[in-house]
């Protein structure tokens, strides 16, 4: 992640741009009462395209009675984010089913999002094995 960062801070318009948009995020994340809670992954716009969501909460009132009449599913809030201006984005309402749960902070989400995808967190697989980002400069070569 550092490395991602150290790579954007030599770029002078993606510099700016990502140190503003880093800030308002830091300032949205520390906020701990009314932080994310969890980071995971949508099939968004459409099937087999995926995008990252942060939940916010459970969904309650009306919109949990009129999504779950049956009361037989979890129903979830998330916060789809636009890239790179993750200020705005969309508030969706769907079955926590729907959603695939990833191991990330939100602040390594965060950073995701801002860096549109350069800046991206190491992964620990189930065997310990750590994961590192990979720069494919030619997706044909082994």
């Amino acid at each position: 992640v550092d490395m991602g960062e150290q790579l954007l801070g030599r770029m002078p318009v993606v510099r700016n741009l990502y140190s503003a948009l880093k800030q308002i995020f830091e300032t949205v994340i520390s906020q701990s009462n009314t932080s994310f809670r969890e980071v995971g992954l949508i099939e968004y716009p459409r099937k087999g395209l995926y995008a990252i969501v942060f939940v916010s909460t459970d969904a309650k009132g009306e919109i949990l009675h009129r999504l779950d009449e049956d009361d037989r599913e979890e129903i979830i809030s998330v916060f789809l984010p636009t890239t790179p201006n993750p200020t705005s984005g969309f508030l969706l309402f769907l079955p926590r089913k729907d959603m695939i749960s990833l191991n990330m902070s939100v602040e390594e989400a965060a950073k995701l999002v801002i860096s549109a995808g350069l800046v991206t967190p190491e992964f620990v697989n189930d065997s310990g094995t750590i994961k590192k980002a990979v720069r494919v400069d030619n997706p044909e070569s082994p």
